[in-house]
């Protein structure tokens, strides 16, 4: 089994960690698929709260059928999407030990990986998750997200092209590579991507903070706030634009040193 990747330290890492809190708000349950929307197949849309899944019924459906694979693609993501990370990966494992050859799985697998930090063991288990000869563009994308948390930009780029060759200009595809670029220090580029993907989907908060922060790296803070209190309620608007002024005066810090 391949090695976990390195402890979160590099920039890389404090940029996407901080990106939770911008896009999120404080949310405390957190993953890689909320900084960027790379690992699932949900968009996010301003003022819509998913519903939470009915945890106890999937557990006892889990309890009683352990073996057969929806039931546990079910239960995992459900225990991804409410935090429980460990225990996702770990029913996750059990139910690819069983259906080595369920592609449904093995992308369940890979995206609870990535939750859980492990993303070299994420990449590679996605990799097994769909073909060349039938690629999936949210794998591919999800792939490209695992590469950029290990530090290898410019390989996640090409799966991000890729993915863009399938779905062309989809705006989380657009939003992660321009995150991609932006780790990059790549900036005039990555507005230029971003840009793209926020004049497709206005309403995701992860496509609006990603640009945000661009922006104000850039030093327009004016217009960075005004792009990520977007749409919001007044109240949301404040914590966000709070949010991201912290974000902007750390950076400035870690700069400075």
């Amino acid at each position: 089994m391949p090695k976990r990747s390195s402890p979160a330290s590099s920039p890389a890492r404090f940029l996407l960690s901080a990106l939770v809190m911008l896009a999120l708000g404080g949310c405390q349950t957190t993953s890689l698929e909320d900084i960027t929307g790379a690992l699932g197949g949900k968009s996010e849309t301003a003022g819509r709260a998913d519903p939470k899944p009915d945890m106890d019924a999937l557990r006892e459906r889990y309890r009683a059928k352990p073996s057969d694979p929806n039931v546990a693609l079910d239960y995992g993501t459900a225990l991804r999407e409410t935090g429980q990370r460990a225990q996702a990966v770990a029913v996750m494992e059990q139910a690819v030990l069983a259906h080595p050859s369920n592609k449904a799985l093995l992308a369940g697998y890979g995206r609870a990986l990535a939750d859980s930090g492990n993303f070299q063991q994420a990449f590679d288990v996605l990799s097994r998750a769909h073909t060349p000869e039938d690629p999936d563009w949210r794998i591919l994308s999800a792939q490209g997200a695992a590469l950029d948390q290990l530090g290898r930009n410019e390989e996640a780029q090409q799966y991000y092209a890729a993915a863009l060759k399938i779905v062309p200009e989809e705006p989380q595809v657009l939003s992660n590579l321009g995150l991609s670029y932006m780790l990059q220090n790549n900036l005039p580029r990555a507005e230029e991507t971003l840009r793209r993907a926020y004049e497709r989907n206005r309403a995701d908060s992860r496509v609006r903070a990603n640009l945000a922060l661009v922006v104000g790296l850039q030093g327009k803070q004016a217009e960075a706030e005004t792009i990520v209190k977007a749409d919001l309620p007044p109240d949301q608007a404040a914590a966000k634009v709070t949010a991201l002024r912290q974000l902007l005066a750390k950076k400035q810090q870690r700069a400075e040193k």
